[in-house]
Formats: C-alpha cells, structure tokens, sequence
C-alpha cells in the first residue's frame, strides 16, 4: 500500500515505514535507548530526504520521551532542578543547531553534513561501546571476585563557580558541567534527529556524579523538551516535518516495543551491549559508504536560457 508523504514528496508503502518503526521499537524495548540515532539513519536508506527524516524523528522522540518521563514522575526520579538547567542549556544548543542547519541548508550542504554527523558519532560510539562491551564479557568469563571500580568525584568539576545545590541528586557543583552537556545535546537534537539520551546519560552518571536513579527521568526531561523545541523550529523554520511519516513511525514503534521488551529479558546484558554496537557500527559503514562509493546514476540539473 503506497502512501505519499507530503512533505518529503515521495511516495513509500506504508507497511515498510511500519515495519521500520517496528523494528526500532524493538530495538528500543531490547536495548533501552530511543532509537533515533538508528531510525534517522535508516530513513536515509529508503529514500526520505535527511532533512525531512532528521525533523520528524525529532517529532517522534517527543511522544515516546512523555510516556517515560510520567513513569518516573510516578516514582519521584526526577531531579527537575538539574533537568532545567540542562533545559536550559538544550534550548541554547538546538537553536545554535538549528541555525547551522539552515545555513548549510542554504548552501545546499544539509544533506552532506547530516550525513557526515552520523558516520562520525556513530563510529566513536559504536566503537566505544564494542570495545567495553567486550571487555564486559572477558569480565564475566573469569571466575572469583572482581575487583570493584573506584569512581572518584572529578576535582575540577567541584572548583568551578557558581554552584547550585540539587537535594534530588544529593550534589552541589557548578552549573556550567550541566548547561555544557544539555548545550551538546541539543545541538545533536537539532543536526541528527536524536534525543541524545545516549550522550547525555554516561555525562550524567561519569561527569556529573548523579545517582543512577534520577538519571533516566533526569535526561528524559530534558529530551521532551528539547525535542519539542526542535520540532516546531523546524516546522516553523525549515518546514520539514512530515505528521504523516511520524504517525507510520509512531504505531509501528510502539507495538515493536512490546516485543524488544520481551526479547531483551532472554538475553545478557554484556550480549545485549554487543549487539548494540555491532548494529550501530553496520549502519555507520553503511553511510560511509554511501558518501564514499559513486552513485550508480549520476545527473545533473542546467539551467535552460531562453
């Protein structure tokens, strides 16, 4: 069944974007994250423009970050003194992102330095992450006790000025750590289409020292926020956003969901960690190579003088 996306102006069949989504839902339920990092790129692949894949996945990142942040709401994990501050520093972030993306865009470049984005930080990531993994799993193979990690409070981050005190996380530091990480992260929102969450989550618990508890409903805060600030300037910037292409996602990742939930309890974390960042190196190389390889056709568009 085809579907004509209008903004986008192609024409897809809907139960390829279902299944898409399907499959990041389950993604999603297996390994925790958001799956916009691997939904965006995967858009690219089936003919979405970037700039249209990278403005509705910014959409769909709002509805599924409510749903998680009214759980922990329920629970009271939510430091919202240090969610504002980072709000704060996301909302600066993505209108900076922003502003690059409509500067490259009028240069003709978005489509390349959205691209460029992703191969970049996916390839650290994904490497990063397949290096621990691995070093996990030689951890769990060896048998007697392991030696437990001394995570030491960074100094530097103590000595900045102007403290705050955050009574849910039990911490007194400088603002400036937060309003720099949320400032990243909203730069990422605005360029890739991603929640960040996966950025945002090791800087909280490594490089500001909260407690793993707040931590989750902490950075979905955030994302909710950021991300719907990024949406509408791009709807209201860029005027690519495309409800029809977020509604397809939206249905299709939440029933997935329900199945990577399920999957995700069958298997190890170390086995979950390394197939994580085996599929977000594939999709890297797969962009690579794309930027790479000569297109099988190749045209271009004269001018006609009358």
């Amino acid at each position: 069944m085809q579907v004509y996306l209008p903004i986008a102006e192609v024409s897809v069949n809907a139960f390829l974007i279902l299944g898409l989504g399907g499959l990041v839902g389950v993604l999603s339920g297996m390994f925790g994250v958001g799956g916009g990092f691997l939904a965006t790129p995967m858009l690219f692949f089936i003919g979405i423009p970037p700039a249209v894949a990278v403005a509705t996945q910014a959409n769909q990142i709002v509805a599924s970050s409510v749903s998680g942040l009214l759980a922990h709401f329920r629970r009271r994990t939510v430091d919202f003194r240090m969610g504002t501050v980072l709000l704060v520093g996301g909302l600066v972030g993505s209108g900076s992102g922003i502003y690059i993306f409509n500067y490259m865009k009028s240069l003709g470049q978005v489509d390349l330095l959205v691209q460029l984005s992703y191969v970049v930080f996916l390839g650290i990531v994904g490497a990063l992450m397949f290096v621990e993994s691995l070093n996990a799993i030689r951890r769990a193979k060896k048998v007697g006790p392991q030696p437990r990690r001394d995570r030491r409070h960074k100094s530097w981050i103590y000595a900045m000025p102007v403290k705050m005190r955050f009574r849910t996380s039990g911490l007194y530091i400088s603002v400036i750590p937060p309003l720099l990480v949320g400032g990243l992260v909203g730069v990422l929102s605005a360029i890739m289409g991603v929640g960040g969450g996966f950025v945002m989550v090791p800087a909280m618990i490594y490089l500001l020292n909260m407690p793993t508890k707040v931590v989750v409903g902490t950075s979905l805060f955030q994302i909710t926020f950021v991300a719907a600030f990024t949406t509408m300037l791009h709807a209201t910037t860029n005027y690519t956003v495309d409800a029809v292409l977020a509604l397809l996602l939206l249905v299709g990742g939440v029933v997935g969901a329900q199945f990577g939930t399920q999957i995700g309890l069958r298997l190890k974390a170390e086995q979950l960690r390394i197939l994580l960042a085996s599929l977000v190196l594939a999709v890297c190389g797969k962009l690579a190579l794309d930027l790479l390889l000569k297109p099988a056709e190749i045209y271009s568009l004269n001018p006609v003088l009358n």
